[in-house]
């Protein structure tokens, strides 16, 4: 699987490919055949140390929070050999590091984000970097006033596995084109889809230190020292709620600005005017990369007068929902990420059939896989909302079916969630969908089937789900400061 395949092993710190300081490495596993890939660096103390030291240089002693156009410059010859790299170097490696199935990587995983680069590029190009404010009278001071926008400063941005591409560059990009410096610490799990990008960076001669990459085994560590790092100024983090929270205590002692996007547990609410053969089919987004998505619906909110119409058309879909290898343009479901994820998943769907769910399809590893870290395509029906698999965020292909009385009690069970990242809604009668709508508290949705995500559009969550907004205008304005200033008219 993926012959010739070839990851970059080195750390990208101060415009250098190197090793780590100590120069241990660590195994890239590819979570469909559990094969070593090969190795990459396993940073510490002293990597990340010259890490920050050079952001926090190349941000404090060169033009490139303050020179616009030559920044500009810089970013679009890296978004270009970004964009030349897709099939050769980030497809490949999504589907072997990631276990991201070919047709993922045709959307969320590779080519959509890199469309994406273009509208930052674009709206930093034309963005209002200051504005004029009436002039006023001060203690008898006519004054002149403006607002600018600068640069927040060091951003350390920590990804996920996921989508690691995707999340990758809807940090670094924006971050970048704001005028800050970054430090990026992906998950261990996927290291040569983030080296990668120091590998170009570095051939297409980013200034030294404005861009850095830290690779490293242990999920925490290096993670810690950049949120507790004075010099850092800024965290940018997705990934679980849990860390998310340790987060954002650890940037609380030097007051850091923290953009969370967390966890979720969304839900797919079909009213009863809703067209359940195709509304039923949306279930099926649980299968999307194995479940591994944030936003992806977990809960299927189903009206009980149509509760067992519903249960009669989705089960036998589910039980013939194929999956397998990353590489096979067939499948939408590959692997889930690794071991312990395996054994989590596992373990909540034990816990459903213990809690009184009923297991109407799937629930086990695949049978016929001896390697990899498969798991069959899972529906829970007789679910609670009470129950943990209805509350816990799961991250596998487990879809829970809920049933509900009225609009208002749909209403009601969706927001009965620490969560609030995303969601979906169907029915005939739009306005109603709507109306629906907005009594959800998410950060976005999807009403019959239309999409929300895109490079101009704000994604984030309430609640739980997380703080801030990444992408859209909303997403690049995270990564600036606000100054007013004052001065005579």
């Amino acid at each position: 699987m993926h012959d010739g395949l070839k990851g970059e092993p080195r750390l990208y710190i101060n415009g250098a490919l190197v090793d780590a300081v100590s120069g241990k490495t660590y195994d890239n596993i590819n979570p469909a055949t559990e094969a070593i890939l090969g190795q990459c660096a396993d940073a510490g103390a002293a990597d990340a140390e010259h890490a920050i030291s050079a952001a926090r240089i190349a941000f404090d002693t060169t033009d490139w929070s303050t020179n616009h156009a030559q920044r500009l410059g810089h970013l679009r010859r890296f978004a270009d050999a970004i964009k030349l790299a897709a099939d050769d170097v980030f497809r490949p490696l999504l589907m072997a590091e990631a276990g991201q199935p070919h047709a993922v990587t045709l959307g969320p995983g590779c080519d959509e984000p890199l469309s994406h680069l273009d509208w930052v590029l674009e709206t930093v190009a034309s963005f209002q970097w200051q504005r004029d404010l009436p002039t006023i009278m001060a203690q008898g001071v006519k004054s002149q006033r403006q607002v600018w926008r600068e640069a927040v400063g060091v951003v350390a941005a920590i990804t996920p596995w996921n989508f690691p591409l995707q999340t990758n560059l809807a940090k670094i990009f924006p971050a970048l084109a704001a005028g800050n410096t970054v430090v990026l610490k992906p998950a261990p799990d996927t290291p040569w889809t983030a080296t990668a990008l120091g590998r170009l960076a570095a051939e297409v001669g980013l200034p030294a230190g404005v861009f850095n990459v830290l690779t490293s085994s242990d999920p925490a560590a290096v993670g810690e020292i950049l949120c507790a790092d004075p010099r850092v100024d800024m965290v940018t983090f997705t990934g679980s709620t849990t860390v998310g929270k340790r987060i954002m205590v650890a940037a609380a002692e030097t007051v850091k600005k923290v953009f969370l996007e967390l966890g979720g547990k969304s839900a797919l609410i079909l009213l009863d005017d809703a067209n359940f053969d195709i509304g039923v089919l949306h279930a099926l987004g649980v299968c999307y990369h194995a479940g591994q998505g944030c936003a992806i619906p977990t809960r299927m909110l189903v009206p009980r007068a149509r509760y067992a119409e519903a249960v009669d058309k989705l089960t036998p879909i589910f039980k013939s929902m194929t999956y397998g290898d990353p590489t096979d343009p067939r499948h939408i479901m590959g692997p889930v990420i690794n071991r312990k994820q395996f054994d989590k998943i596992l373990g909540m769907i034990r816990r459903g059939v213990e809690e009184g769910a009923t297991l109407a399809a799937g629930g086990h590893p695949a049978p016929d896989r001896k390697q990899g870290f498969f798991i069959q395509p899972t529906l829970f029906t007789d679910v609670s909302n009470d129950m943990s698999i209805a509350r816990q965020e799961i991250f596998g292909p487990v879809m829970v079916m809920i049933p509900f009385e009225d609009d208002d009690d749909a209403v009601r069970i969706a927001n009965d969630s620490i969560y609030g990242l995303s969601g979906a809604i169907h029915s005939y009668d739009k306005e109603r969908a709507l109306a629906v709508a907005r009594r959800i508290r998410s950060g976005s949705l999807s009403i019959n089937g239309a999409g929300f995500f895109g490079a101009d559009a704000p994604f984030g969550g309430y609640k739980h789900s997380g703080v801030g907004r990444e992408m859209g205008l909303e997403g690049l304005m995270e990564y600036m400061e606000v100054k007013t200033v004052g001065f005579p008219a």
